[in-house]
């Protein structure tokens, strides 16, 4: 099991980052403080606390890379959101580690301290569309509805129509399963007038419909709410426009 499962119900990177953040924004407000008092003690404080936030940064980047590779839909807008947050956080560590590097010296203060000021407004940015991935596009968050089962997830690389027979063995009426298969995401599903499989990308901003809801053959997108057949993939409700594409799967045990 992987992708959303891997996160779902325990938020690790969103636990992790506020070891970096507190450490980061502590060293850059003693730095600006010790400038004010001529505080030496201040500017000590400061000298040990970015380094550590740059190495609990770093920690924190590793399920931050893994949520980037497994739990954010391809082809999304969360996939773009989430590219910036990344983009952004490097940079600010970059300008944390260089501007570390710089006050060393005990020459060079007010460049440091302006490095460090614009590497905390980054961070924040990225903070803030980390927020928008959580809340919004709802990565790492496990809201499955009533009797949709545990989270499966699994990978058939070969003989799609055979593959997604196989993959729908063991769902139960209105669960969902998604597939890896030649390269697609395919949610399986089963319904009360038997399997179905359908494209796991809402057609809308490219939500994973497979996280979604499942209820009398239709899925709903946990984005934004778009509702399409399961069977036919025709849109019946928006903001989505554009039916999904559906694939063939055999229901040789169609529900009784």
């Amino acid at each position: 099991m992987k992708s959303y499962a891997s996160i779902k119900g325990h938020p690790v990177h969103p636990m992790l980052i506020l070891y970096p953040f507190a450490f980061l924004t502590g060293g850059f407000a003693c730095n600006a403080a010790s400038m004010a008092s001529r505080n030496r003690d201040l500017r000590t404080v400061s000298n040990y606390l970015i380094p550590t936030g740059v190495i609990a940064g770093l920690a924190a980047a590793v399920p931050g890379l893994l949520d980037y590779l497994n739990s954010v839909p391809p082809q999304s807008s969360a996939k773009d959101r989430a590219t910036k947050h990344a983009l952004l956080n490097v940079a600010a560590l970059g300008l944390f580690a260089g501007s570390w590097a710089l006050s060393r010296n005990g020459r060079r203060r007010a460049l440091p301290l302006m490095m460090q000021g614009m590497a905390t407004a980054v961070m924040s940015v990225a903070g803030a569309l980390g927020g928008t991935l959580v809340y919004r596009n709802q990565i790492g968050v496990d809201h499955r509805y009533a009797n949709a089962g545990k989270w499966r997830e699994e990978d058939r690389l070969h003989g799609k129509p055979r593959a997604l027979v196989a993959a729908a063995a063991g769902l139960e009426v209105d669960q969902m399963k998604l597939v890896h298969a030649g390269g697609e995401r395919i949610a399986v599903v089963r319904t009360e007038s038997g399997y179905a499989a359908f494209s796991d990308r809402c057609t809308h901003k490219g939500g994973p419909l497979s996280d979604g809801v499942l209820i009398c053959g239709t899925v709903q997108c946990p984005w934004h709410g778009s509702q399409f057949d399961v069977q036919t993939g025709k849109v019946k409700c928006g903001p989505a426009e554009k039916d999904i594409e559906t694939f063939p799967i055999e229901n040789a045990h169609r529900p009784v």
